[in-house]
């Protein structure tokens, strides 16, 4: 892991890092020292490890929480380069999209692509990160809707470290077969008139999960509009959870 820069302000100390060629940042209380819980968040579809929700999302989580928390660019977006396989599925499926196909499984389909390589990035930065001084091996959740839930689904599936995570805005067409194997307390938001995810395809995901702890937290509006109340679920979840 390379830090390439480290920036401080009200308290929050960024740094950015690559691994190999994934580009991340890290967020920790200033003055930090000794293990501490760690999120992971992962960005939505067309965003990018630094766009404002998950900034903002961020701060909150080492300001009240003292949490560590880390985002990464997923494959082509923010600061990855464009990878033409991917490219060219996401060009042809808004082709199909604009057709008058259903998008739900072409969603689907494309996020588990990706999700077989985000998968064993997001492990290798989490062991990373755990090896520095000032985040250490403590708890670690996730935070991930759209496609950060895409992809967040089949990693929580697959690591053993993560004890709690706060997932929505998927469908059981992407997920259902990794959120089954998902045990760890769920907080799960779904938006009752979102456009792009069907909400029998949300509420089949959330039946899906095998937690014996979840949660289902229902607003009104569409995709992006999740209320700012619900980054305050989060925080007393995942500080209840993670300590």
């Amino acid at each position: 892991m390379r830090f390439s820069s480290e920036t401080s302000f009200d308290g929050v100390r960024e740094q950015l890092f690559t691994l190999g060629e994934i580009p991340g940042v890290l967020w920790t209380p200033e003055g930090a020292a000794g293990t501490r819980p760690l999120i992971l968040i992962g960005h939505g579809g067309g965003r990018h490890k630094k766009e404002p929700d998950v900034v903002a999302r961020a701060r909150r989580f080492v300001v009240e929480c003292g949490f560590a928390v880390a985002a990464v660019d997923v494959p082509g977006h923010g600061d990855r380069p464009k990878d033409e396989e991917y490219d060219k599925i996401a060009t042809e499926n808004q082709a199909r999209i604009a057709a008058g196909e259903e998008p739900a499984p072409l969603i689907a389909g494309f996020q588990a692509l990706v999700a077989r390589q985000t998968v064993p990035e997001w492990r290798a930065v989490l062991e990373a990160l755990q090896r520095l001084e000032h985040v250490g091996a403590g708890p670690v959740g996730y935070w991930g809707v759209s496609l950060g839930c895409g992809l967040g689904v089949p990693f929580v599936a697959a690591e053993p470290r993560v004890r709690a995570a706060v997932l929505g805005l998927g469908g059981a067409l992407a997920s259902a077969e990794a959120a089954a194997r998902i045990t760890v307390p769920v907080e799960f938001l779904l938006q009752w008139d979102d456009e792009r995810v069907p909400r029998a395809q949300g509420l089949a995901l959330f039946d899906a999960l095998a937690s014996a702890e979840k949660t289902l937290h229902a607003n009104p509006g569409m995709h992006g509009e999740i209320p700012e109340f619900e980054t305050d679920s989060a925080l007393r979840f995942f500080a209840r959870h993670l300590g």
